[in-house]
């Protein structure tokens, strides 16, 4: 079991004063009471802290008053507004069907979060500020584990906005973030309401043990290779067994004792070795201090002249008499500061050190990501400590001590970047080796970490030396610069609030966890293109049960349930929803929610809702979306308002079924026109047609060769071969892929198109985010949404092709359903957000825990493969095999759309080739070069051509 008692024993050792740098939690006390400090305000005091059934010590009430009144001074600095007190009019809410962020800390450690939860998550980032407003209780089914229990918080929301509430029954947490503070106050039972939960918990006391000691942590960095630690010695006394054994590593000494006495001999020749040893570089002090979870937020360091041999034994020994098992005395050397600017040149008087704060949060994919950097900066003969030191940005830091040459600046925040993602990359793999026992819980893991550097300069680069990790503490420091330049955050870029990564993966974490063994049904298990439905499935823990046309479907051995029924016949839809609902009904299954990812299911899918009572846009609005000309000529009657209608968006258009409609339609429809089915998908039969003739010959031949669902299957031709001729409208096409719920749009989007083949419409390249400027990207998802509410699509996620032209957004069509091709494979890579994972979470009529403004995570441009332009290629330099090769080894990102190099007239693309850049124009010149390798760039098929658009 961990120790948790308030962090051991004074310094006793002695020493002289001026030789000694303790470090100590500010304020903190002694007697178990918090500090007696005075918040300068103005705020009110009699406000509802009592928790109901939950009763408070003196001592833990004073607490909880110093935590509200240190939350007031802290919105106070930022010129945000009092906390409101709700707490008399207790909120219902919905247990265990909403997304509940909660943290148990300080508000001035974790102020960052709390805001931006409130703008990403509004009303759904809660902070308690008393142990007594939380409560475990046994979860069934969870041997061992229990679920968290909010009674009382403070909910933060957009604007800075925060209020005192009381929830009546307690919202159930589905992400808990403890402050594993240091000092006296509810640490341990921070630590005890934090272990073993069912919910996902972004720390543990027994993570941050491991975290914070620095021995261990340096032993795993060295290991790596990638991270630079300070040359160490260390005396360890019956160390850990994650110390014991293992290789050498450079630069780092362990010395097990097999005693705390007797051991002069043995220091005075360890210390004698190290001092003269060449890991020590251009050093000329060392650091002898102690190791170990006891001695954290309390670390007493001595500095010593690297040459003084024997004040160094003598500390050494001193300290040996406190050691506890698994702690350790280490002697490390002093990063040397950088003598700046860099290089040559005079160096400032008195010579400056920087000390470099690094905030890197675990990601999409179990993928450090740096958030934050920001530095202190003091003489480079004393060491810089947090909180001491005002923090600044990077640039000034380097600037203010001599250093401002920008190619020398990015060098440096590239050398951190790597060095701080790395830090994190050895921390999670470490983890992913423990039991849950050593976690503190089977939920429980490192989503964001502190990282401290020095600078210091190695083989005439400046290099970052890793010295120490922490929870929060850089946390913390990148809040405070943060609020340095105006109130409030929330006018700060998302990309510039460093607690931003980390509350998208609160929310991430949050939505896996409320959807963990939904039972849904899926209406419609697709083709190759969705095979990454039941991996996802599997990952999530969705129960999954499949209706399916195909008996022999690969999916029907991945499910839970697999019911064989012909859903190709439309025209029956409303009859085959009604025998399905008895089907399911007779297999007895507790369905959460029933969806669809394939067009040619989805009005059946909602008809089958209607019947089951499962949440879901209403049939009628299905119905409109699917035929594309009912969309058009709807949305053309809508005027307002109010202002502007979705009228704005409809183009001009004619339902075929007949050639005397054909002859109407050209006069009615200016042309050139575009020809398409009514319920087609993937572009198949689309065609430009430039006068009647063209009009009337397409008519023809789509109706002799596409006649029913066996002559091209999953297009929609199930509905019949009906076509429409609509206006061409001149402009750039784009995709928006939009989540909806209760008719709020909670994400949106954007990707680009490149220019088509004409007369045919087969999509051939993509660039995602948008390059458009923002006021044109605003007006496309604003028309997109617009459009699915006047068709009334309320609940789901829906992907709509648009056409930005002169006039602004024109609409070419709606996909009531998930985006198809790359789209939801390209959105999770680049902004962590899973759209199938948010229509499931629609479909159970839960809100999907989705970040208000994702920010993309780098740029993707794709190019489509065709088997009629590259079958050679496919074949030969462009197989299968070499494109999934390359995939794996992360030169492109590869989404396989069709399973046999199948040459055909109406024919979808083969497979998407991506490659990835910080930039569109890095991203675009890889892919260019990748096709012209691969054999895809061909004089027919000009791959620059096609990516033009993206420059």
């Amino acid at each position: 079991m961990l120790s948790l008692d308030p962090l051991g024993p004074e310094w006793d050792c002695p020493l002289s004063s001026k030789d000694l740098d303790q470090e100590e939690e500010p304020g903190r006390g002694g007697s178990g009471l918090p500090p007696i400090s005075c918040f300068p305000g103005s705020w009110r005091q009699d406000v509802g802290l009592d928790c109901k059934g939950s009763p408070e010590g003196a001592e833990a009430r004073a607490w909880t008053v110093y935590y509200y009144s240190l939350l007031q001074s802290c919105l106070q600095q930022a010129g945000l507004p009092e906390t409101q007190d709700r707490s008399q009019v207790p909120h219902t809410g919905c247990p265990g069907a909403e997304v509940t962020l909660c943290i148990l800390g300080s508000p001035s450690t974790f102020l960052s979060v709390l805001l931006e939860g409130g703008v990403q998550s509004p009303g759904n980032m809660l902070l308690c500020l008393s142990p007594a407003w939380l409560t475990k209780v046994p979860a069934p089914g969870h041997l061992g584990e229990a679920a968290l229990l909010v009674s009382k918080a403070v909910s933060f929301y957009p604007g800075g906005l925060t209020f005192l509430d009381d929830f009546v029954p307690p919202r159930r947490a589905t992400y808990f973030l403890p402050g594993l503070g240091l000092g006296p106050g509810w640490g341990r039972e921070a630590a005890e309401l934090a272990r073993n939960l069912t919910c996902p918990t972004g720390a543990s006391a027994e993570l941050a043990r491991l975290l914070e000691d620095r021995l261990l942590m340096r032993r795993l960095l060295s290991q790596q290779g990638r991270v630079a630690v300070p040359a160490t010695l260390a005396f360890t006394y019956k160390p850990p067994g994650l110390l014991q054994g293992g290789d050498a590593s450079p630069g780092l000494r362990l010395v097990e004792l097999s005693g705390k006495e007797g051991q002069e001999t043995l220091v005075k020749e360890e210390v004698g070795a190290f001092l003269h040893s060449e890991a020590l570089g251009d050093a000329v002090q060392v650091a002898v201090k102690l190791s170990g979870w006891r001695w954290r937020g309390r670390q007493a360091l001595c500095l010593h002249p690297r040459v003084e041999l024997g004040a160094v034994v003598d500390t050494v020994l001193a300290l040996l008499e406190k050691l506890e098992e698994e702690e350790s005395v280490l002697v490390e050397a002093m990063c040397p500061p950088a003598r700046l600017p860099f290089p040559g040149g005079p160096s400032p008087s008195p010579e400056m050190a920087v000390r470099i704060c690094a905030v890197v949060c675990r990601t999409q994919g179990d993928r450090p990501l740096l958030s934050k950097v920001v530095c202190g900066v003091g003489r480079g003969d004393r060491p810089l400590r947090h909180q001491n030191s005002l923090p600044r940005t990077l640039e000034v830091a380097l600037a203010q001590c001599g250093l401002s040459e920008a190619a020398q600046v990015a060098a440096v925040r590239q050398r951190v970047k790597e060095a701080a993602e790395a830090v994190l990359a050895a921390v999670l793999a470490l983890e992913a080796g423990l039991s849950a026992e050593q976690r503190g819980g089977r939920r429980a893991c490192t989503d964001c970490l502190g990282v401290d550097f020095a600078l210091t300069v190695s083989g005439r680069a400046l290099t970052p030396v890793a010295l120490e990790l922490n929870s929060s503490l850089c946390l913390e420091a990148c809040g405070t610069l943060e609020g340095l330049w105006a109130a409030p955050r929330l006018g700060l870029a998302a990309e510039e609030a460093a607690a931003a990564p980390l509350v998208e993966t609160m929310l991430r974490r949050s939505a896996r966890y409320l959807m963990e063994g939904k039972q849904l049904l899926l209406v419609g298990a697709g083709g190759v293109s969705k095979k990454f439905v039941w991996e996802a499935a599997r990952d999530y823990g969705l129960k999954l049960h499949l209706v399916e046309s195909d008996p022999n479907h690969f999916a029907s051995q991945l499910v839970q349930t697999f019911i064989h029924f012909d859903v190709t016949e439309h025209r029956r839809d409303e009859e085959n929803a009604r025998l399905l609902a008895e089907l399911v009904r007779a297999r007895g299954l507790q369905l959460d929610g029933c969806f669809s990812y394939w067009d040619d299911c989805l009005v059946l899918t909602a008809l089958l809702c209607q019947e089951l009572g499962l949440p879901c846009s209403p049939p009628a609005a299905m119905c409109l979306a699917k035929q594309k000309s009912r969309t058009q000529l709807h949305l053309s009657r809508r005027h307002g308002p109010p202002w502007p209608a979705p009228s704005l968006h409809a183009v001009a258009c004619c339902p075929l079924e007949s050639e005397a409609d054909v002859e109407r339609a050209v006069h009615q429809v200016p042309l050139p026109g575009v020809m398409k089915l009514e319920f087609g998908a993937g572009a198949v039969g689309v065609r430009l047609v430039e006068d009647a003739s063209q009009c009337h010959e397409h008519f023809s031949r789509i109706a002799r060769d596409l006649q029913g669902e066996a002559d091209h299957p999953g297009i929609g031709l199930g509905w019949g071969n009906a076509m429409l001729l609509m206006e061409f409208v001149e402009g750039t096409e784009h995709d928006v892929d939009l989540v909806v719920f209760g008719g709020r749009l909670l994400a949106a989007f954007v990707s680009d198109n490149g220019p088509t083949r004409l007369p045919g419409f087969t999509e051939t390249a993509a660039c995602m985010p948008t390059g458009l400027a923002p006021e044109q990207e605003a007006q496309l998802v604003q028309a997109a949404f617009r459009c699915c509410l006047g068709c009334g699509l309320l609940d789901g996620v829906f992907n709509v092709e648009l056409k930005l032209t002169g006039a602004g957004p024109r609409l070419i069509e709606i996909n009531p359903r998930m985006g198809g091709f790359y789209l939801r494979d390209w959105i999770l890579e680049l902004y962590g957000v899973d759209l199938l994972l948010a229509a499931a979470m629609v479909a159970c009529g839960l809100r999907p825990a989705l970040p208000t403004h994702p920010h993309a995570r780098g740029h993707l441009v794709g190019i489509m493969c065709l088997v009629s332009q590259h079958l050679q290629a496919l074949s030969s330099t462009a197989s299968r095999e070499t494109l999934q090769a390359l995939h794996d080894q992360g030169l492109l990102r590869l989404n396989l759309l069709e399973e046999a190099l199948v040459p055909g007239e109406y024919e979808e693309p083969y497979c998407s080739v991506a490659c990835a850049g910080s930039s569109p124009a890095e991203a675009r010149l890889r892919l260019l070069g990748l096709c012209q390798g691969l054999g895809i760039d061909r004089p027919n098929y000009p791959v620059a051509h096609f990516l033009s658009h993206f420059k």
